[in-house]
């Protein structure tokens, strides 16, 4: 019967078959949306840096703060807190790159992934998110930090098209809260083995001084995220600047 049968099954395959369907439902969410399990392990492996970075960064310019009281008075803690706070916030950077991929997966297989909510190119970006969703056409990552305190949703509106030649073109705008971030332009097309994703993007803002940290780790893990979803990253130049 049906109870012998739990009590006399293999603790161990039971154990065993649990890991997989919860490595399954990670994957598949309620609202069907995939996101690859290896992406995802980059994707928080990136999040565990990038935030104590952050810290650093407040822990580095508090410090300064302090500094300045002890060795002065409050009044040179108070022009060097807003010299501070205007170095770190005001938006002087902009950020730029383009990538090179290949895989030998067959050219409707990648229009197909790069045309999800879930594209491998914003793996870090849906990779963090606490939920992904869809408003029509439009993919949305909910993202929430600071204990829940503070909320962040990031939105990407993809549009298509198709090249004389045949190669597939997708441009992704993204914003963050409603307002302009950035925007990535893939170009898909095929050889005699592989196919080949070429991705150029700028960001729409520019940004102060304290997300220099968050660039960093951002590019050192993009790559990672890539390769963890089959992808081969032959090419990829990333640089910020004035």
């Amino acid at each position: 019967c049906i109870a012998n049968r739990v009590v006399t099954e293999d603790p161990h395959r039971i154990s065993t078959e649990l890991i997989i369907l919860q490595q399954v439902v990670s994957m598949m969410p309620s609202n069907g949306i995939r996101r690859s399990q290896e992406a995802l392990n980059v994707a928080e492996q990136y999040l565990r840096r990038e935030r104590p970075l952050n810290a650093l960064v407040v822990v580095f310019v508090v410090s300064i703060l302090l500094g300045t009281y002890l060795v002065s008075s409050i009044l040179s803690a108070v022009i060097v807190a807003a010299v501070l706070l205007i170095a770190v916030r005001f938006p002087i950077l902009q950020s730029k790159g383009i990538s090179r991929l290949r895989t030998d997966d067959d050219f409707e297989t990648v229009v197909d992934e790069f045309t999800e909510p879930t594209p491998p190119i914003l793996a870090l970006q849906w990779g963090v998110a606490d939920e992904v969703t869809t408003d029509g056409s439009v993919a949305i990552y909910s993202l929430s930090y600071l204990f829940g305190l503070r909320s962040v949703e990031v939105t990407v509106h993809s549009q298509t098209d198709t090249a004389p030649n045949g190669d597939y073109l997708i441009e992704s705008e993204v914003s963050v809260n409603d307002q302009p971030w950035a925007t990535y332009t893939s170009t898909i097309s095929t050889t005699n083995e592989h196919t080949v994703i070429e991705t150029e993007y700028t960001s729409n803002r520019r940004f102060g001084l304290r997300r220099i940290p968050q660039q960093l780790v951002a590019n050192r893990y993009a790559d990672d995220a890539l390769t963890a979803q089959g992808y081969t990253v032959v090419e990829r130049d990333s640089h910020f600047g004035f």
